[in-house]
């Protein structure tokens, strides 16, 4: 049995914003009670991401990281159509991924103590976002 839905969200500009309630409500909605839910953003400049839930420091520390792996106005990119944060947007999502699973029981997600979902976005300016969840069961 699977179940498919999409919600929009709009992110806040450049880093985290967590996103496990809605996920939560998708997952209780379907009204599967054991399976996987696989959360997928349709966008190729923000990512998603498991991460600690307690300490927000711990993801401003990732975007400090991105800042290092793909800056914003780096000379040496060439796809720059939108503005300087363009290409570093795309290189941030592909490294840290579009989607995330987590396993499914009695109708709850089975996270950790300290695990939340995020949607991580890589461009500056906030932006409307589509986001695909499937549970399967």
């Amino acid at each position: 049995m699977a179940w498919q839905t999409t919600f929009e969200i709009r992110s806040r500009g450049r880093g985290t914003q967590e996103i496990t309630q809605e996920i939560s409500g998708v997952a209780a909605a379907s009204g599967i009670a054991c399976g996987v839910v696989h959360v997928f953003v349709q966008h190729t400049s923000c990512s998603l991401m498991l991460c600690e839930n307690a300490d927000p420091s711990v993801r401003v520390d990732p975007e400090t990281l991105a800042r290092r792996w793909a800056p914003d106005g780096d000379p040496a990119s060439r796809h720059n159509n939108e503005g300087d944060d363009d290409m570093p947007a795309h290189a941030r999502s592909i490294l840290a991924g579009t989607s995330v699973s987590v396993p499914l029981a009695n109708g709850r997600l089975l996270l950790g103590t300290w695990q939340g979902i995020y949607l991580w976005e890589h461009r500056a300016d906030p932006q409307l976002r589509h986001i695909v969840v499937t549970v399967t069961g």
